[in-house]
């Protein structure tokens, strides 16, 4: 029986571009869930759109010397068309600058007004003179009172995902001007949770929400339990939408109380340019609502949210909330100002038409109940020895058996055998299989579970070997071939919520169009065939493509200069030193030697004890460069020495001199090469003197 859904994917916010923790937290799990309702026969409106107002959105303004108007115009243009290239099926992806939604935000706020759902509390706010600017949110940075993470902002601690406010971090600066704020007092509304607990915990607590994730179920009863209370829901801002009542001039809604509206505001849209009611969307109790987010929104759509629309009075709550844990990257968390992140566009050149290989690796290492990483060897493996060698691999044994001996002409089958009627009941099983984990958003089994019908299919052919009995039993290979078609048949639809560029190309192989009835989801439980007998196919084509290793590497490359960048940005330049004169200079007595023995010093970690031929003595050099270099690599070297420094004791061994070492373009410690004219930032024991040797 069709059902109406109303799915909502959390808000990008518009301040840069999508990257795979995006897509693997909220958007490809919503897109395969909305992808297969429709398939199913349901009635779905998939929701989206640019969140265009918040503080990252004004800060990268600033950074960048524009208006917020311009980053938003810039970055909503990219995510849009990014979700659409990687086929992400957003019935609406609209944008909350539209006035649309300004409108209905902003009503929205006045009804709550009207009935006296808000508090309007004078309270001390933090306040950065120099920039004459209250600090909302990520305005200030500081330590996070609850797990002492040193970078968390004033609205949420992005280490442990703690929702806060500005005045609960330790030591708090601005992150306009780097000074440590004050306190000022300003006026705002605040939404008083503690008035909605008692509903929060009849509807989650006892209501039957332990079918939510644990993740969400846990976090949720964790805030209710520690006591909830009044929540800001205007700011001092000038970005963002003005509070639409007397005494808001110069403050905007909170982006948190105008994001989810923007959900609202984007059924608005869609419903009036599709002849829609909108309303039985978001107020008919037929409507099922399923908000798909990443684990940092779990309170701002199980709390905040929810009490809002309980405030309001007209609107469906969420029936479920499926919010993801995050995902890293090659073993350290994905961070945007540290471009450590794999970028949708980017994916787009790098592996053109390459998209379901990303939707498959995603959603097979999704972190669904955990944080997990993703590495670029993972995701070479799954795409050669999954895609390319499991499912690929059986239909193009189909696709060319089916040409080379009947002409791409479906043959007739003969009575079946056990294992031709054991099969077949098992590809009858699949849909419901596959199903029963979507609906429990276990998206990963899900799409485990559709790789075991290739499985079945290589399986069945390996067993039946029609490549052998063409030569003995004809009638028999053209069962085997008949059941093998219906496999593939049922692989093209049901691999639609998950590959649907590979699904759509497979039904294109397997000239789906031209039957009278396409298959559904529900045929291939019910219909006795899926491809007639006598139906054409078309030529066979490889569905996916092995990946180098090449092209791995150029994407390891890639986070490596990323990482060579962000150590290069952590170092500390140290201040010049007090001027010398030249006859200061002269008395440094720099000579080439060569390196004759080597040793490590023992118990240290960075010591070696050189011998090294001055030109004028032998003499023995303790210098720090163990971890640079192992003793057999240094001997034979010609390096620069300084040999009239001051003896030195180290562990007990006299030092008799200094080797001048510097650092290359990666970083890397290397000696000062006499035999090369160059001109070099010297590093002599650890400290930059700015010696230029030549």
């Amino acid at each position: 029986m069709s059902k109406r859904y109303t799915i909502t994917a959390a808000l990008p916010y518009t301040n840069g571009p999508i990257h795979i923790g995006h897509l693997a937290g909220v958007y490809v799990p919503a897109d395969i869930y909305a992808r297969y309702l429709r398939l199913t026969g349901n009635d779905v409106a998939f929701i989206c759109g640019s969140d265009e107002h918040g503080v990252p959105i004004t800060i990268k303004a600033k950074k960048e010397g524009v208006t917020p108007q311009d980053i938003v115009d810039k970055y909503h243009a990219i995510i849009k068309k990014s979700f659409e290239d990687f086929g992400i099926t957003f019935d609406n992806y609209s944008r909350t600058s539209a006035k649309i939604h300004h409108d209905t935000a902003q009503e929205f706020f006045k009804t709550l007004y009207n009935k006296n759902e808000f508090v309007e509390e004078v309270t001390e706010q933090l306040y950065d003179a120099e920039a004459n600017q209250f600090l909302a949110d990520r305005f200030v940075i500081g330590t996070c009172p609850k797990c002492s993470y040193e970078e968390a902002y004033g609205d949420q601690c992005e280490n442990c995902g703690s929702s806060l406010n500005a005045t609960d971090l330790i030591n708090p600066k601005s992150a306009i001007t780097g000074n440590v704020p004050t306190l000022k007092e300003t006026k705002h509304w605040f939404l008083p949770l503690n008035k909605h607990e008692d509903f929060l915990k009849e509807w989650i607590l006892k209501g039957h929400k332990k079918d939510w994730k644990p993740n969400v179920y846990g976090q949720v009863k964790s805030w209710i339990d520690d006591g909830l209370r009044p929540r800001a829901v205007t700011r001092d801002l000038d970005w963002g939408i003005p509070v639409p009542v007397e005494g808001g001039e110069g403050k905007v809604l909170y982006v948190w109380f105008d994001a989810p509206i923007g959900y609202i505001s984007a059924t608005k849209e869609w419903a009036a340019r599709e002849g829609k009611n909108w309303e039985d969307y978001w107020k008919d109790e037929d409507t099922t609502l399923v908000h798909f987010i990443g684990k940092d929104n779990i309170v701002f759509h199980c709390i905040i949210f929810p009490s809002m629309l309980k405030a309001e009075g007209s609107y469906i709550l969420p029936e479920n909330v499926p919010a993801n844990e995050f995902l890293n990257l090659e073993g350290n968390k994905l961070s945007t100002s540290k471009n450590w992140a794999v970028w949708l566009p980017d994916y787009l050149i790098d592996f053109p038409n390459q998209q379901d290989v990303l939707r498959y690796a995603l959603t097979a290492n999704a972190p669904e109940t955990k944080d997990n990483d993703f590495t670029w060897k993972d995701f070479q493996a799954r795409n050669n020895n999954e895609l390319v060698a499991i499912f690929g691999n059986f239909i193009n044994r189909v696709v060319v058996l089916t040409n080379k001996y009947y002409d791409g002409v479906a043959p007739s089958p003969s009575d079946y055998s056990a294992i031709d009627e054991e099969t077949l009941a098992a590809v009858k099983a699949y849909p419901a299989v596959i199903s029963s984990s979507i609906e429990r958003y276990r998206f990963r089994e899900a799409s485990q579970e559709l790789m075991n019908l290739a499985r079945l299919g290589n399986k069945y052919l390996a067993d039946e070997e029609p490549w052998k009995t063409i030569k003995t039993d004809e009638a028999r290979t053209k069962t085997v071939m008949f059941v093998a078609l219906q496999i593939a048949s049922a692989l093209a639809v049901l691999s639609e919520p998950f590959l649907p560029f590979t699904s759509k190309k497979l039904k294109s192989i397997l000239c789906h169009s031209e039957l009278d009835s396409e298959s559904t989801w529900d045929d291939i439980s019910t219909k006795e065939v899926l491809l007639p007998k006598s139906h054409q196919i078309g030529k066979g084509e490889l569905l996916f493509s092995k990946i180098e290793d090449s092209e791995i590497q150029k994407q390891l490359d890639k986070l490596e200069a990323s990482k060579r960048a962000n150590e290069a940005a952590k170092k500390v330049v140290e201040p010049q030193k007090e001027e010398i004169t030249f006859e200061d200079f002269t008395k440094l007595d720099i000579r080439v030697g060569t390196i004759l023995e080597a040793e490590k010093m023992p118990k240290t970690k960075k010591l070696l004890v050189l011998k090294v031929d001055t030109g004028i003595d032998t003499r023995t050099i303790v210098s720090g460069i163990a971890e640079s270099f192992k003793p057999e690599d240094v001997i034979g070297k010609r390096v620069t020495v300084l040999v009239n420094l001051a003896p030195r004791k180290l562990r007990g061994v006299e030092s008799q001199g200094m080797i001048l070492m510097t650092e290359d373009e990666g970083g890397n410690l290397v000696f000062v090469n006499p035999d090369t004219s160059t001109s070099l930032n010297t590093d002599i024991d650890g400290v930059s003197n700015g010696l230029q040797i030549s």
